[in-house]
Protein backbone atom coordinates (compact mmCIF):
# COMPACT_ATOMS: atom_id res chain seq x y z
CA UNK A 1 0.00 0.00 0.00
CA UNK A 2 1.29 3.43 -0.92
CA UNK A 3 0.15 6.89 0.11
CA UNK A 4 1.76 9.93 -1.51
CA UNK A 5 1.12 13.57 -2.35
CA UNK A 6 1.38 15.79 -5.39
CA UNK A 7 0.93 19.53 -5.99
CA UNK A 8 -0.59 21.66 -3.24
CA UNK A 9 -3.60 23.06 -5.10
CA UNK A 10 -5.10 19.66 -5.91
CA UNK A 11 -2.53 17.28 -4.53
CA UNK A 12 -3.52 13.65 -4.30
CA UNK A 13 -2.27 10.61 -2.50
CA UNK A 14 -3.06 7.04 -3.53
CA UNK A 15 -4.11 3.96 -1.61
CA UNK A 16 -3.32 0.67 -3.35
CA UNK A 17 -5.01 -2.01 -1.24
CA UNK A 18 -4.02 -5.09 -3.27
CA UNK A 19 -2.79 -6.83 -0.15
CA UNK A 20 -5.98 -6.10 1.75
CA UNK A 21 -8.27 -7.23 -1.09
CA UNK A 22 -6.14 -10.34 -1.59
CA UNK A 23 -6.29 -11.24 2.08
CA UNK A 24 -10.03 -10.85 2.41
CA UNK A 25 -10.63 -12.76 -0.85
CA UNK A 26 -8.76 -15.70 0.69
CA UNK A 27 -11.22 -15.52 3.59
CA UNK A 28 -14.09 -15.73 1.09
CA UNK A 29 -15.33 -12.19 1.57
CA UNK A 30 -17.57 -11.52 -1.40
CA UNK A 31 -17.13 -8.44 -3.58
CA UNK A 32 -20.12 -7.24 -5.59
CA UNK A 33 -20.33 -5.65 -9.03
CA UNK A 34 -21.07 -2.08 -7.88
CA UNK A 35 -18.53 0.46 -6.65
CA UNK A 36 -19.56 3.70 -4.94
CA UNK A 37 -17.35 6.78 -5.22
CA UNK A 38 -17.59 9.88 -3.05
CA UNK A 39 -15.46 12.26 -0.99
CA UNK A 40 -15.44 13.28 2.67
CA UNK A 41 -13.93 16.47 4.04
CA UNK A 42 -11.80 17.02 7.15
CA UNK A 43 -11.39 20.37 8.89
CA UNK A 44 -7.77 21.54 9.13
CA UNK A 45 -6.15 21.59 12.56
CA UNK A 46 -6.01 25.38 12.61
CA UNK A 47 -7.92 28.36 13.98
CA UNK A 48 -8.93 30.21 10.80
CA UNK A 49 -9.78 33.37 12.77
CA UNK A 50 -6.21 33.65 14.03
CA UNK A 51 -4.33 32.02 11.16
CA UNK A 52 -1.93 34.31 9.27
CA UNK A 53 -2.79 34.11 5.53
CA UNK A 54 0.81 34.97 4.64
CA UNK A 55 2.19 32.20 6.85
CA UNK A 56 -0.64 29.68 7.29
CA UNK A 57 -0.23 26.98 9.92
CA UNK A 58 -1.26 24.35 7.37
CA UNK A 59 0.10 25.48 3.98
CA UNK A 60 -1.65 22.65 2.14
CA UNK A 61 -5.17 23.30 3.46
CA UNK A 62 -7.66 25.11 1.23
CA UNK A 63 -11.21 26.43 1.43
CA UNK A 64 -13.68 24.01 -0.08
CA UNK A 65 -17.41 23.82 -0.73
CA UNK A 66 -19.35 21.67 1.71
CA UNK A 67 -23.05 21.93 0.85
CA UNK A 68 -26.03 24.18 0.26
CA UNK A 69 -28.41 24.21 3.19
CA UNK A 70 -31.84 25.73 3.69
CA UNK A 71 -32.03 27.89 6.82
CA UNK A 72 -34.75 30.00 8.34
CA UNK A 73 -33.99 33.68 8.76
CA UNK A 74 -35.05 35.68 11.87
CA UNK A 75 -38.02 37.07 9.91
CA UNK A 76 -39.28 33.55 9.19
CA UNK A 77 -38.21 33.26 5.55
CA UNK A 78 -36.21 30.36 4.13
CA UNK A 79 -33.00 30.96 2.23
CA UNK A 80 -30.23 28.79 0.85
CA UNK A 81 -26.80 29.28 2.35
CA UNK A 82 -23.55 27.75 1.18
CA UNK A 83 -21.36 26.13 3.82
CA UNK A 84 -17.60 26.02 3.37
CA UNK A 85 -14.77 24.26 5.18
CA UNK A 86 -11.02 24.82 5.44
CA UNK A 87 -9.01 21.64 5.17
CA UNK A 88 -8.57 18.53 3.08
CA UNK A 89 -10.56 15.81 1.34
CA UNK A 90 -10.45 12.03 1.17
CA UNK A 91 -11.73 10.54 -2.10
CA UNK A 92 -13.00 7.00 -1.61
CA UNK A 93 -14.22 4.07 -3.67
CA UNK A 94 -16.15 1.44 -1.71
CA UNK A 95 -17.61 -1.88 -2.80
CA UNK A 96 -21.38 -1.75 -2.33
CA UNK A 97 -21.77 -5.40 -1.31
CA UNK A 98 -18.80 -5.92 1.00
CA UNK A 99 -18.62 -2.30 2.27
CA UNK A 100 -14.84 -2.56 1.93
CA UNK A 101 -12.82 0.50 0.91
CA UNK A 102 -10.86 -0.53 -2.17
CA UNK A 103 -9.45 2.79 -3.36
CA UNK A 104 -8.48 6.07 -1.73
CA UNK A 105 -6.88 9.39 -2.65
CA UNK A 106 -6.38 12.57 -0.64
CA UNK A 107 -6.33 16.20 -1.76
CA UNK A 108 -6.61 19.77 -0.55
CA UNK A 109 -10.10 21.02 0.21
CA UNK A 110 -10.53 22.93 -3.04
CA UNK A 111 -10.01 19.90 -5.28
CA UNK A 112 -12.76 19.01 -7.76
CA UNK A 113 -14.07 15.56 -6.86
CA UNK A 114 -14.48 14.49 -10.47
CA UNK A 115 -10.74 14.75 -11.12
CA UNK A 116 -10.06 11.79 -8.83
CA UNK A 117 -12.68 9.49 -10.32
CA UNK A 118 -10.64 7.79 -13.03
CA UNK A 119 -7.70 7.23 -10.69
CA UNK A 120 -9.96 5.32 -8.30
CA UNK A 121 -11.34 3.26 -11.18
CA UNK A 122 -7.81 2.33 -12.23
CA UNK A 123 -6.99 1.09 -8.73
CA UNK A 124 -9.87 -1.38 -8.79
CA UNK A 125 -9.07 -2.54 -12.30
CA UNK A 126 -5.53 -3.42 -11.19
CA UNK A 127 -6.93 -5.42 -8.30
CA UNK A 128 -9.11 -7.51 -10.58
CA UNK A 129 -12.30 -6.83 -8.65
CA UNK A 130 -15.54 -8.04 -10.33
CA UNK A 131 -16.73 -4.48 -10.96
CA UNK A 132 -19.45 -3.83 -13.52
CA UNK A 133 -20.70 -0.34 -12.64
CA UNK A 134 -19.79 2.81 -10.69
CA UNK A 135 -22.20 4.95 -8.71
CA UNK A 136 -21.49 8.54 -7.67
CA UNK A 137 -23.30 11.80 -6.98
CA UNK A 138 -23.76 14.71 -9.38
CA UNK A 139 -20.35 16.13 -8.51
CA UNK A 140 -18.84 13.41 -10.71
CA UNK A 141 -21.17 14.03 -13.65
CA UNK A 142 -18.55 14.88 -16.24
CA UNK A 143 -18.45 13.66 -19.83
CA UNK A 144 -14.89 12.40 -19.42
CA UNK A 145 -15.87 10.20 -16.47
CA UNK A 146 -18.82 8.68 -18.35
CA UNK A 147 -16.61 8.11 -21.38
CA UNK A 148 -13.86 6.51 -19.30
CA UNK A 149 -16.28 3.98 -17.84
CA UNK A 150 -17.59 3.12 -21.29
CA UNK A 151 -13.99 2.79 -22.54
CA UNK A 152 -13.32 0.29 -19.72
CA UNK A 153 -16.49 -1.65 -20.51
CA UNK A 154 -18.22 -0.49 -17.32
CA UNK A 155 -21.69 0.93 -16.66
CA UNK A 156 -22.13 4.46 -15.35
CA UNK A 157 -24.47 5.05 -12.43
CA UNK A 158 -23.18 8.58 -11.88
CA UNK A 159 -26.17 10.75 -11.03
CA UNK A 160 -26.91 13.16 -13.87
CA UNK A 161 -27.37 16.88 -13.49
CA UNK A 162 -30.77 18.19 -14.52
CA UNK A 163 -29.44 20.07 -17.53
CA UNK A 164 -28.39 16.82 -19.23
CA UNK A 165 -31.96 15.56 -19.26
CA UNK A 166 -33.62 18.89 -20.07
CA UNK A 167 -31.65 19.79 -23.17
CA UNK A 168 -33.71 20.92 -26.14
CA UNK A 169 -31.72 18.93 -28.66
CA UNK A 170 -31.12 15.31 -29.60
CA UNK A 171 -28.07 14.95 -27.36
CA UNK A 172 -30.20 14.21 -24.33
CA UNK A 173 -31.41 10.87 -25.74
CA UNK A 174 -28.29 8.97 -24.71
CA UNK A 175 -28.67 10.23 -21.14
CA UNK A 176 -32.38 9.44 -21.03
CA UNK A 177 -31.61 5.88 -22.09
CA UNK A 178 -28.90 5.60 -19.46
CA UNK A 179 -31.15 6.58 -16.53
CA UNK A 180 -33.62 3.86 -17.53
CA UNK A 181 -31.04 1.08 -17.28
CA UNK A 182 -31.11 -1.32 -14.33
CA UNK A 183 -27.43 -0.58 -13.64
CA UNK A 184 -28.15 3.12 -13.19
CA UNK A 185 -31.18 2.54 -10.98
CA UNK A 186 -29.40 -0.03 -8.82
CA UNK A 187 -26.37 2.23 -8.42
CA UNK A 188 -28.58 5.05 -7.15
CA UNK A 189 -30.17 2.70 -4.62
CA UNK A 190 -26.77 1.63 -3.28
CA UNK A 191 -25.13 5.05 -3.04
CA UNK A 192 -26.32 5.83 0.51
CA UNK A 193 -24.02 3.14 1.90
CA UNK A 194 -20.89 5.24 1.51
CA UNK A 195 -22.46 8.03 3.56
CA UNK A 196 -22.78 5.58 6.44
CA UNK A 197 -19.11 4.69 6.09
CA UNK A 198 -18.14 8.36 6.22
CA UNK A 199 -20.29 8.84 9.30
CA UNK A 200 -18.46 5.99 11.02
CA UNK A 201 -15.09 7.43 9.98
CA UNK A 202 -15.94 10.84 11.42
CA UNK A 203 -17.89 9.96 14.56
CA UNK A 204 -15.93 6.91 15.73
CA UNK A 205 -12.49 7.55 14.25
CA UNK A 206 -12.05 11.31 14.17
CA UNK A 207 -11.78 11.85 10.41
CA UNK A 208 -13.90 14.99 10.71
CA UNK A 209 -10.79 16.91 11.79
CA UNK A 210 -7.18 16.63 10.69
CA UNK A 211 -4.97 15.36 13.49
CA UNK A 212 -1.79 16.72 11.92
CA UNK A 213 -0.52 19.57 9.77
CA UNK A 214 0.01 19.17 6.03
CA UNK A 215 -1.43 17.03 3.27
CA UNK A 216 1.13 14.25 3.57
CA UNK A 217 0.35 13.64 7.23
CA UNK A 218 -3.37 13.94 6.54
CA UNK A 219 -2.91 11.20 3.95
CA UNK A 220 -1.47 8.97 6.67
CA UNK A 221 -4.49 9.68 8.88
CA UNK A 222 -6.95 8.92 6.07
CA UNK A 223 -5.04 5.80 5.06
CA UNK A 224 -4.92 4.40 8.61
CA UNK A 225 -8.59 5.22 9.14
CA UNK A 226 -9.47 3.23 6.01
CA UNK A 227 -7.42 0.28 7.27
CA UNK A 228 -9.26 0.29 10.59
CA UNK A 229 -12.65 0.50 8.88
CA UNK A 230 -11.73 -2.38 6.59
CA UNK A 231 -10.44 -4.55 9.44
CA UNK A 232 -13.62 -3.95 11.43
CA UNK A 233 -15.75 -4.81 8.40
CA UNK A 234 -13.62 -7.88 7.72
CA UNK A 235 -14.26 -9.21 11.21
CA UNK A 236 -17.99 -8.62 10.77
CA UNK A 237 -18.12 -10.40 7.42
CA UNK A 238 -16.07 -13.39 8.50
CA UNK A 239 -17.33 -13.92 12.04
CA UNK A 240 -20.70 -12.17 12.07
CA UNK A 241 -19.59 -10.17 15.11
CA UNK A 242 -19.72 -6.39 14.97
CA UNK A 243 -17.85 -3.85 17.08
CA UNK A 244 -20.95 -1.94 18.21
CA UNK A 245 -22.40 -4.84 20.18
CA UNK A 246 -22.68 -4.79 23.99
CA UNK A 247 -21.12 -8.24 24.31
CA UNK A 248 -19.44 -10.78 22.08
CA UNK A 249 -21.99 -13.50 22.58
CA UNK A 250 -25.05 -11.43 21.68
CA UNK A 251 -23.82 -9.85 18.43
CA UNK A 252 -25.64 -10.63 15.23
CA UNK A 253 -24.62 -9.96 11.64
CA UNK A 254 -26.64 -7.39 9.75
Amino acid sequence: MVCGTGDRSESAGSLHPERVSGAITEKRVRFGAIQIVDSVHSEANVNTDKDDPDEPRDPDARWGYKQNKKVQTPNGKEEVRTNYFYGHKTHVSMNAESHMITGLEVSSGNAWDGKHFTGLVDMEMKQGLPVESYAANRGYDDGNNHFYLAYKGLHSAIMLKDNRLKKKDGNKQVWQEMVRTEEYQQGRRERYKIERKFGEAKVRHGLGRCRYIGLEKYGVQAYLTAIVLNLKRMVKLISGVGFNCPSYGTCQAE
